[in-house]
């Protein structure tokens, strides 16, 4: 292991760093969203099933709560971009 970081460039190790933490970064942002879409979900199809005639003013509603649930983990992704330069 000290091989490889003795034969490494000054900015090298810093570039990699950067890249791995980006990674991580939108992986965990990534989470929240995720939990957030299939609770969403969950709720809508239990009360689909509890009350079949309202079913589609839950449907939409659950498309609206996916909608902006994914936009949070679409600006993850941007931030996390953007802060690799």
């Amino acid at each position: 292991m000290l091989n490889i970081l003795a034969q490494t460039g000054p900015n090298e190790m810093l570039e990699g760093l950067k890249a791995i933490g980006a990674g991580l970064g939108y992986g965990l942002a990534a989470i929240g969203p995720g939990i957030g879409i299939g609770t969403v979900v969950g709720n809508a199809i239990s009360s689909m099933a509890r009350q079949p005639e309202s079913a589609g003013m839950v449907r939409t509603t659950m498309f609206l709560g996916i909608a902006f649930t994914e936009a949070l983990a679409l600006i993850g992704f941007v931030v996390f971009i953007l802060l690799l330069p």
